[in-house]
């Protein structure tokens, strides 16, 4: 028996509008553009996907889960992502080594600096 991650489901007040968002944040394609169901992928064929669900009420809270990046140039990319609307985020997480914004609709996801692996 296998397990593939197909997609995450976020929910949205705007699909189409979130959705247009997070592809131009991450350079992803569309691959559906429905309304009801607007998906983006890093490529048409390449699994998982984000899609965005219309719901009606608003975002209360602190998300339960949330998107992490590793950005090649972290402070680059925040200002990048803060000039296409993203907005600096306080979860209460104090100083840290990351970065915590959200997307246009209240989305929280996180940009920590660069890791080096060592081989």
């Amino acid at each position: 028996m296998g397990l593939e991650w197909e997609q995450t489901v976020i929910d949205a007040a705007s699909p189409v509008d979130l959705g247009r968002w997070w592809a131009a944040a991450l350079g992803w394609v569309v691959v559906n553009d429905a309304a009801q169901e607007y998906e983006i992928r890093a490529a048409p064929d390449r699994l998982p996907g984000l899609i965005f669900v219309p719901v009606p009420e608003p975002k209360a809270g602190k998300n339960r889960l949330h998107l992490d990046f590793r950005p090649d140039d972290r402070n680059a990319e925040v200002d990048r992502l803060l000039g296409l609307g993203a907005r600096r985020a306080d979860v209460g997480q104090g100083e840290q080594p990351w970065v915590v914004l959200s997307d246009p609709e209240g989305n929280e996801f996180v940009c920590p600096e660069r890791r080096v692996v060592a081989m």
